[in-house]
């Protein structure tokens, strides 16, 4: 162990022994974005570098599930991605799917897809609702993989949900327009019984949600990160955990 590794475990130990564990996020969410520029950064290709992004995922898991997180959200696969070229959108499906089943081995953690699984190819569809199947009775922690999601998108489709469901109950537009309620909307939801996100982390240094979680992220805490998402380090998370304790939450209010 060289003296720079040493001094990386000092550090990482003292932040998590001041973490503050009556104020730590309960669920988190987690925008992995910098795979390509660490690849190009690294002389490496696309493939592998969606494919060491997708290996940090296991290792962010782990850090949470220690730190007592109880569900995790990560965007993995945007609908804007997939217009990308065939083999960049290949190579992200591959790493995505490597990764479900990979997770869904673990035998630790709850996968829910999340996202318009239609605008993906057949049998990539279902090759990650088997591996998602297989850990239906698992309860440690859940993760959600966001793929071939948009927040403009989840909320279409919440909206064209209910009416569904309303106009097969003979309810009338007119009547659904004047009954209707934030909650009903919120059942409709991709996330529809989980709570909503205490924290939400994006890298690479980009400072914007791009969409993400629109509805649910409104009374959720911000940390935005400057390293690469295969870069990012367990004291990232770490600081992340600081910066949110540290915060008063207001709601709103």
């Amino acid at each position: 162990m060289g003296f720079g590794d040493l001094i990386y475990g000092v550090y990482e130990r003292r932040l998590a022994h001041e973490l503050d564990h009556d104020r730590m996020p309960h669920h988190v969410g987690a925008i992995v974005d910098g795979n390509r520029r660490w690849a190009k950064d690294a002389g490496t290709n696309l493939s592998e570098g969606y494919a060491a992004g997708a290996a940090k995922v296991d290792e962010f898991l782990g850090w949470c599930h220690d730190l007592g997180v109880g569900t995790v959200t990560f965007w993995v696969l945007s609908t804007d991605n997939l217009q990308r070229p065939d083999d960049e959108l290949a190579s992200i499906l591959g790493a995505v799917e490597a990764l479900v089943d990979r997770l869904a081995d673990d035998g630790r953690w709850r996968l829910t897809l999340m996202g318009s699984l239609e605008l993906l190819p057949a049998e990539s569809v279902i090759r990650l609702k088997e591996a998602a199947g297989r850990t239906a009775d698992f309860t440690t922690m859940r993760v959600n993989i966001c793929v071939g999601y948009g927040g403009r998108q989840e909320l279409t489709d919440a909206i064209r949900s209910l009416l569904l469901e309303k106009s097969a109950e003979g309810r009338t537009l007119d009547d659904v327009a004047h009954t209707l309620e934030v909650d009903d909307i919120a059942e409709h939801l991709y996330t529809k019984g989980q709570p909503d996100p205490d924290l939400v982390i994006r890298t690479s240094g980009e400072q914007r949600l791009s969409g993400f979680l629109l509805w649910q992220s409104v009374h959720s805490e911000f940390y935005f990160s400057d390293v690469l998402w295969p870069a990012f380090r367990k004291v990232d998370l770490l600081r992340a955990f600081r910066s949110y304790a540290a915060r008063q939450r207001r709601f709103g209010r």
